[in-house]
This record gives C-alpha cells, sequence and structure tokens, in this order.
C-alpha cells in the first residue's frame, strides 16, 4: 500500500463525527482528571479503559489517547493554583508556576503552560509519525549501562533547582534517595527498611510522597497560622501570555519536546523525569537564569514542554515494537489487545489503517488540546474566588481520596501525612523539595540500571563506558558539573567581593 493509499485508508477510519466525538470527549475527561490531585493522567486513562470495550477499535484507542494527553496538561493548573500538582508529571511547573501565581500572573503562567504544551504535542506527534522507526531502532542500543549514564546526567538537575543553598540542596536529594531503597530489593529481593511491616515492601508510594511533600505542606502552614492564609487562593490576573514572550520561550519549548520525544521512546523513563530534565536545560541557557524558580514564565515553558513531548513519543516502541513507553502506554496496549490488535512491526503490514488513522487523530488532539485547555483555564480561574479556608479542606479531602483510590490502602494516606510534615520541616528550615522529589524519581532507576551493568559485567567497570553513547552522557556530567562548581565559585567570590 502507497504512503498515499495509507493516509486515504487512516481517514476513511477517522473521519466521522464518532472518532472526533471520542477523542474531544477523551480531552476533556483527561484534563479534569489530571487536574484532580492525586486523580493523575494514569488513573483517568485506567478508569476510561472499561468504555472502549464496546466501542470501534480506533474510536477506543483514541478516547484514551485524548485522556492521556489531556491528563498530561491538566495536571499544570492545580500546580501553578494552589501549588499541587495534579500529576507528577507536573512537579517541575511548581517550581516558576506557583510564584508566579503568587505575584499575580497565574493566568500568565498557565497560558504559557497550555502554549507550550500544545506546541510539544504537536512536536512529539509529528516525530512519531516521521521517525517511529529510526526512534524505536535507536531505542534499542540503550542497556543498563546507557540507561545508568542517562540517569545519571539527569541528576545534575539537582543544582539548578536547589535555590540559593546547593548544599541544602544535596542533603534533600541525599534524602530522597534514601527513602527511595525502601522496600524490596530490585536483583536480590530482600526487605531494605521495611521494618517488617508488608506495606512498605513495595516502597513508599510515588503518589503518596508527592502529595505529602507539596500539598500538605501549605495545608498544615495555614492551619498553624491561620491568620496569615485567610485571604483567597492566587487570583489569575489580566495579564494573558504575549506573543513576544512565547517567542522568547519558544527555544525552551522546542528543546523540551525534543528532550520529551527523545526520553519517551526509551521506554520506562516517562514524563517527570523528562519535564526536570528540560527545566534545567532551559535555566542552564537562560539569559535570567537568576530568577528561575522566583517565578520565571521561561521555567514553566520549558517544564511543560518537556512533560507533554513524551506524550506522543511514547507510542513509538508501542506501535512499532509492542512494547509501552510507559505506564499509560501500557494499559492502551490492552486496549489494543481487547479490539485483535497486536502492537509492533506487523501492525504496519496488517493494520495499517489502524496506524495512519491514529496519525491523523493525534495531529487534530493538539489543536483539541488548545481548544479544552483555554475553556479549562477560565473554568478553573473561579478556584480563585474561593477563600482559602474553604478551598484547603477541600484539597485536604481530594488528596485524601487521589491517593487512597491508587492502591485502595490507607497506609499510603499515611505516608502522605508523614511526608507533608516532612515537607512543612523542610519548608520552615528552607530545604528545598524538588531536589528530594528528582533524586526520589531517579534513585531507584540510577540503582537498578548500576546493579545490571554489574552483574552483565561480573563487577567490571569498564562497562559503564562501553560505547559513544555512555561516553557521551559522561561528558556532559562532567561538563554540567565543572560548570556547576565555577557558577558556585564565582557567586561566592562576588559575595565576598560585595560584603567587602
Amino acid at each position: 500500500m502507497s504512503f498515499v493509499d495509507s493516509i486515504l485508508a487512516g481517514l476513511s477510519l477517522v473521519g466521522n463525527v464518532e472518532a472526533f466525538l471520542s477523542l474531544f470527549i477523551g480531552i476533556i475527561v483527561g484534563v479534569i482528571g489530571g487536574a484532580i490531585p492525586g486523580l493523575s493522567a494514569t488513573m483517568a486513562v485506567a478508569l476510561t479503559l472499561p468504555f472502549t470495550f464496546a466501542m470501534a477499535p480506533i474510536n477506543g484507542i483514541l478516547l484514551l489517547l485524548g485522556v492521556y494527553k489531556g491528563g498530561i496538561f491538566g495536571g499544570s493548573i492545580p500546580a501553578i493554583l494552589i501549588k499541587t500538582p495534579g500529576t507528577p508529571a507536573s512537579s517541575a511547573t511548581i517550581l516558576d508556576g506557583y510564584p508566579m501565581a503568587e505575584k499575580g500572573e497565574a493566568g500568565k503562567a498557565l497560558g504559557m503552560a497550555l502554549w507550550a504544551s500544545c506546541t510539544a504535542d504537536f512536536v512529539s506527534n509529528m516525530a512519531l509519525i516521521v521517525f517511529a522507526g529510526w526512534l524505536a531502532s535507536f531505542a534499542l542500543n540503550f542497556g543498563p549501562p546507557e540507561f545508568f549514564a542517562l540517569i545519571l546526567f539527569s541528576l545534575t538537575i539537582i543544582a539548578g533547582v536547589s535555590g540559593e543553598s546547593l548544599l541544602r540542596g544535596a542533603l534533600s536529594a541525599i534524602l530522597g534517595l534514601l527513602l527511595a531503597t525502601i522496600g524490596l530489593d530490585l536483583v536480590y529481593g530482600t526487605n531494605r527498611f521495611t521494618f517488617e511491616d508488608p506495606n512498605m515492601m513495595g516502597g513508599l508510594n510515588f503518589i503518596a510522597v508527592l502529595i505529602g511533600l507539596f500539598a500538605i505542606p501549605e495545608i498544615i502552614a495555614m492551619a498553624w497560622h491561620p491568620e496569615g492564609h485567610l485571604g483567597k487562593a492566587r487570583s489569575l490576573g489580566k495579564a494573558w501570555v504575549t506573543i513576544p514572550e512565547y517567542l522568547r520561550c519558544l527555544k525552551s519549548i522546542i528543546r523540551g519536546s525534543l528532550i520529551g520525544v527523545f526520553l519517551g521512546s526509551i521506554p520506562g523513563i516517562g514524563a517527570a523525569p523528562s519535564a526536570f530534565l528540560s527545566y534545567s536545560e532551559a535555566r542552564r541557557t537562560s539569559k535570567n537564569k537568576d530568577n528561575f524558580g522566583k517565578g520565571e514564565i521561561e521555567g514553566v515553558a520549558a517544564s511543560e514542554a518537556g512533560n507533554n513531548g513524551v506524550a506522543g513519543a511514547t507510542l513509538i516502541p508501542l506501535l512499532a515494537l509492542g512494547v509501552p513507553g510507559d505506564v499509560i502506554t501500557a494499559i492502551i496496549i490492552g486496549a489494543f489487545m481487547i479490539h485483535g490488535l497486536q502492537p509492533g512491526p506487523m501492525m504496519f503490514v496488517l493494520n495499517v489503517d489502524i496506524i495512519y488513522g491514529l496519525f491523523i487523530g493525534l495531529i487534530v488532539s493538539s489543536f483539541f488540546l488548545f481548544i479544552v485547555g483555554s475553556v479549562a483555564i477560565r473554568g478553573f480561574r473561579f478556584v480563585a474566588d474561593i477563600p482559602k479556608r474553604i478551598l484547603m479542606p477541600a484539597v485536604l479531602i481530594l488528596c485524601i481520596y487521589g491517593v487512597f483510590a491508587v492502591n485502595n490502602n490507607i497506609f499510603d494516606v499515611g505516608v502522605m501525612f508523614v511526608m507533608g510534615w516532612v515537607g512543612y520541616v523542610m519548608m520552615r528550615a528552607h530545604v528545598p523539595a524538588a531536589p528530594f522529589l528528582i533524586a526520589f524519581i531517579l534513585g531507584p532507576l540510577l540503582e537498578d540500571n548500576f546493579r545490571q551493568s554489574m552483574l552483565m559485567s561480573g563487577s567490571d567497570p569498564s562497562i559503564l563506558f562501553r560505547g559513544p553513547i555512555t561516553w557521551f552522557f559522561w561528558t556532559l556530567t562532567a561538563i554540567t558539573i565543572f560548570a556547576i562548581v565555577r557558577g558556585t565559585r564565582r557567586a561566592a567570590k562576588l559575595s565576598k567581593e560585595l560584603q567587602g
């Protein structure tokens, strides 16, 4: 079948009201699900899956993809307005989104999040269509040593989100790495720091840690000092994103989109590391790097571009290899199989109409996301009219519900509250929470790939330098560390000169 015939075959599947309506409804459900703290895009997709059983295959899959894409963007709304990430991928958006909201620029932050999300989503979809085969084959070159080098480089992000004190940031990251070791050993299956409690054998639930670290401290602060928190949530403000502001951030958006495409095409990485890596690179190269973490719109753009750039790219290994790119695409594989479809190379031969139908639907989804996102921002602005004494208890209820609903386990709710007090102490001590979260996310991946590399080589560390991919990431790590040390020394020298 020729390329034109393939497009026409795909168009015949999606060129109807039912297909586009399924995609549109999916995006609406995803934005709402992503905006509810603790629910996450993953759970929204899982809850939607049963509704696809009676639908036509292409319509059911488009519905789930719409929920996926809407959920990733939706998480930025509470992250910016109430400092509570709706999804793990929105964690990096808090770093500059909430400070912008504190300055009365929540509308501008949400607008930039939407523009960056839609741009990155479109770039990711085009990369899926154009480079699916090539990127999938390149991802096959990644083994444990390559993953280890990549994740080690990603950990240098910690320096970029440590605030004014690199030492406090390092201490926060070390605490995150320590808590990430709780649970069964990934290689030998032995218990680590479980204290013989079966609830801890699977490790600390990520959603519980995430919400506890960011949302609960705000609620505790309000309860502790209610007189300082009786006002309303941050209003959207009158300002909106201007074309010059979008163009100023376009370089970071494109870079973040490409980072998302690259990491999304590698199974198992996910949107959260992509968002933090995109944010770190934007800060490293920005002319306004000192303003990052204090309400820099470029930071919001980079974070949202990084996490949304993953959405289309995770379908590359799914469609080309039959391997899910992340947890959400693992759920979507179930939808394929329920309808008698087997993702992988043969699908490009046996079901090419489905493939190109999905391609067409994904391109349209970027425009649907912009429409739904614009309405959602204006709808969620009413959050700003709710007094905090009412809003915060409502947020607390949503947090408890979201954490409990992940595993139907009250223990996770307890973890959330414990982490909330840890986060509150860190907030009072001016210890940044972002390095903790990054280390908690990347720590298990770093350890797992390091130990697998050692098992492969018989404990020969030279395997960590076995090829051009590993050398590339080791070089980037060395350059970044050198730049951090040099920047720290310059800052210390300038501080002494000013004091003198």
